[in-house]
C-alpha cells in the first residue's frame, strides 16, 4: 500500500494576538512560531499506521518556501520513508487550485495507492486543496474522514456529517481522502527521532521540473485572490435580562418588537 500524504507549514497563532501587515491582504510573520498544520499531523499518523499494518511506502510532499524543510522533517521522523518538497517563488500566492496544480504535477510521477491530506489548513481554513487535487488527479475522495479499513483493491471509511452523524462508504483505489481531526492520536516526535532524518534525502521541485509554467501558479494562476483581511467589527455586546420568567419573556417581547423582528 503505497500512500502519499499532503502537508504544510503553518504559523501557530491559536493564542497570538494577530495583526495586519503594510500590505493588508496578510499577517505579521516576525516572532511567530511555525510548524506542521494540525489536521496534517493526524493525516501523517494515519499514512504510518496504514503502512505499519499493510506494509508498503509512505511519501509526504508539501509546496512552500524553504523553511517548509522542517515540517518535511518531522513528518520523516514520524515514520514516513521518503519526502518531496516544492519550493519556488513563482508560486507564491496561490491560491488552493493553483497548490492542488502543483501538488498533482508533483504526484504524477509518484505511484500510489491513497493520498491523504488534512481536512483544512490553520491558516486560511479553505478546505479545498484535497477535493480539488482528487479531482485534478481524476480520482475519486471522501471527505472529513474519521476511520480507515483497507481492504483488498478498495478502502471502507467512516466520515464525519452534521448533526453528530457519521457515513459509511466503500471507496476504489487510487482515491484521496481528507482526514479529520480524531481520528488517531498522533505519535511523539523526539529529538533525537528528528536528529536521525536531519540528513535523510529531500527531493526538491521546482515548477520547471514539474512542467509548469509560472502562468499556472500564483496570482496569474489562481481563481481567488485576496483584496484586503482585517479584524472582526466589535459587537456591541450582550444585554442582561433580568427578574422573573415571566419578566424576561415581556422584555424579549419588547426587544423582537423594536428590532421589527415581529
Amino acid at each position: 500500500m503505497d500512500i502519499i500524504v499532503c502537508i504544510k507549514r503553518v504559523p501557530e497563532v491559536a493564542e497570538i494576538d494577530l495583526q495586519v501587515d503594510q500590505t493588508g491582504k496578510s499577517i505579521k510573520e516576525e516572532g511567530l512560531v511555525f510548524g506542521v498544520n494540525d489536521w496534517d499531523n493526524y493525516a501523517v499518523e494515519e499514512a504510518v499506521r496504514i503502512k505499519e499494518k499493510h506494509g508498503g511506502k509512505v511519501t509526504a510532499i508539501t509546496v512552500g518556501s524553504a523553511e517548509s524543510e522542517e515540517v518535511i522533517r518531522r513528518a520523516l521522523a514520524l515514520g514516513a520513508d521518503e519526502a518531496v518538497m516544492v519550493t519556488d517563488p513563482q508560486a507564491d500566492g496561490s491560491d488552493a487550485y493553483a497548490i492542488a496544480k502543483v501538488l498533482a504535477a508533483a504526484i504524477k510521477e509518484i505511484p500510489y495507492d491513497i493520498i491523504l491530506t488534512g481536512v483544512l489548513a490553520d491558516d486560511d481554513g479553505c478546505a479545498q486543496v484535497g477535493v480539488t487535487l482528487a479531482e485534478l488527479l481524476g480520482i475519486p475522495h471522501a471527505t472529513l474522514v474519521t476511520a480507515i479499513e483497507i481492504e483488498e483493491k478498495q478502502v471502507k471509511i467512516k466520515r464525519e456529517l452534521e448533526g453528530g452523524m457519521e457515513e459509511e462508504l466503500v471507496v476504489a483505489t487510487p482515491a484521496l481522502f481528507t482526514i479529520q481531526s480524531g481520528i488517531n492520536e498522533p505519535r511523539y516526535v523526539s529529538i533525537m527521532g528528528i536528529r536521525k532524518v536531519a540528513k535523510k534525502e529531500v527531493a526538491t521541485r521546482d515548477l520547471g521540473t514539474l512542467g509548469l509554467s509560472p502562468n499556472q501558479v500564483g496570482p496569474a494562476g489562481s481563481f481567488t485572490t485576496v483584496e484586503r483581511i482585517f479584524p472582526p467589527p466589535v459587537g456591541e455586546g450582550a444585554q442582561i435580562l433580568e427578574g422573573s420568567s415571566d419578566e424576561v419573556a415581556t422584555k424579549v417581547m419588547d426587544v423582537f418588537q423594536k428590532g421589527g423582528v415581529i
